[in-house]
């Protein structure tokens, strides 16, 4: 079952973790593959089967598996065992072996974080309102009130949308450089008003920013790779009424 699987990771985080591409999964049509997403119009068996690929795989028990009700937000949150209710929150961290954690994106910046040193790990959904909203940094701090330094964590941003694939409007620009001017250096000129956004390298420079050990992101474009990855605007453009969601994890 493994084998059909496959899974990306970083030599930045030693502990066990993966961004999972779509490949090796259960679901079918537009959802073909490794659909993660509860959210999604799947069939929800067809995703608890998935899901529970990605626990076996990362070596724990489908029940293990947290994630939380995501939604654009700057909250993160503390865990220490499986939800009885999913919170809404879009980062969570941990200092408990055995639990791990999940987020699940579409487009959107998986962000998986470890401090080796005091063994705490997070992960985060990150997308352009919640990175300027101030997730990344929300994560940092509830790490460091579980013992970490931020100067000892690794942070890694999985596949995500792409600058040459993320166009966006004048508004976009003014609102990101209404926050910070310097931040027109992550938009390039596109076709007419349009704009391209580099949401990846916004994302290491917040975590940059905020002081972490270690920043990167792993390369991998969401929206150019239709055969591994799950993509909202590809979906989108395509005119499909949904998408799938990937999988990226980490565990003590």
């Amino acid at each position: 079952m493994h084998a059909m699987l496959e899974i990306i990771t970083s030599d930045a985080i030693t502990a066990r973790h993966g961004f999972f591409t779509r490949k090796g999964g259960a679901s079918s049509g537009i959802f073909t593959g490794l659909n993660c997403g509860t959210g999604s119009s799947d069939q929800a068996e067809i995703v608890a089967i998935n899901r529970a690929r990605v626990a076996e795989a990362m070596g724990v028990a489908p029940n293990a598996l947290v994630t939380v009700h995501q939604v654009h937000s700057a909250k993160a949150i503390p865990v220490t065992g499986p939800f009885t209710r999913r919170p809404e929150a879009d980062a969570i961290v941990a200092a408990t072996p055995g639990i791990l954690l999940a987020v699940l994106t579409a487009d959107c910046q998986p962000v998986l974080f470890h401090d080796a040193k005091a063994r705490v790990i997070g992960a985060a959904h990150a997308g352009w309102r919640g990175a300027v909203d101030g997730v990344l940094e929300a994560t940092l701090d509830a790490m460091e009130a579980l013992g970490a330094r931020r100067r000892d964590i690794s942070a890694v941003i999985g596949p995500t949308i792409s600058q040459p694939a993320y166009e966006v409007g004048p508004e976009f620009l003014e609102r990101f450089c209404a926050e910070a001017p310097e931040n027109k250096r992550f938009f390039a000129n596109g076709i007419g008003d349009r704009l391209l956004f580099d949401l990846p390298g916004y994302g290491v420079h917040r975590l940059r920013g905020a002081g972490v050990g270690h920043a990167e992101w792993t390369g991998h474009c969401t929206y150019l790779d239709a055969t591994r990855f799950y993509s909202f605007r590809r979906t989108t453009h395509a005119g499909e009424v949904d998408y799938g969601r990937l999988i990226s994890t980490i565990r003590l």
